[in-house]
């Protein structure tokens, strides 16, 4: 019984392949059109390999030129010789080596909170907060900061100092700076 049951199966394969193969014969004539076409033209041309200088080394000698190793000074001429110059003849604001330093000095400037004033007998106090958590009385003329900031004005609000800094080139300079009150 199989074999008469596969005997049908068989002929509708069949029919079924052929159906579809006779459908892929009719898809290539523009495949060969374009075929024929391509061989029908000239042949291109290939354009031929660049040619490239070859690569010139560089050989450092230190003759003539600068070793790339050692420090340039960009000083000014009149800072160069140091020696030359004496304490004497230096102008313009610079830190006094012999001062006794002041607690608040040993704290950066931004770390250190107004907190407030207090007046006592006349005299105004200015409360500072440290981050040692420990709060500090300052008067006009202390110091405060790491770069040798004098006060100079005490009021409700705000305390004014003078900051004298190194500008790297061997001299000091002074500027401003303010811690306002926070509540």
């Amino acid at each position: 019984m199989s074999s008469q049951l596969r005997s049908p199966l068989h002929y509708v394969i069949l029919a079924a392949m052929a159906l579809t193969l006779s459908g892929c014969e009719q898809g290539f004539g523009d495949l060969q059109q374009f075929v024929n076409e391509t061989k029908a033209k000239p042949p291109g041309r290939v354009e031929p390999i660049p040619t490239f200088t070859p690569y010139q080394n560089f050989e450092y000698t230190t003759e003539n030129l600068r070793d790339p190793f050692k420090l340039v000074d960009f000083r000014r001429p009149e800072v160069d010789q140091p020696e030359q110059v004496n304490s004497a003849e230096m102008t313009g604001p610079r830190p006094d080596p012999d001062r006794i330093r002041e607690p608040l000095e040993d704290f950066p400037l931004d770390t250190l909170r107004f907190k407030g004033t207090v007046t006592k007998a006349g005299t105004k106090w200015g409360l500072i907060f440290a981050p040692d958590n420990t709060v500090h009385r300052v008067l006009e003329g202390n110091y405060m900061g790491q770069n040798h900031g004098r006060i100079n004005a005490l009021s409700d609000v705000e305390i004014r100092l003078t900051e004298i800094v190194a500008d790297g080139l061997g001299n000091y300079i002074e500027r401003s700076a303010a811690i306002a009150l926070i509540e």
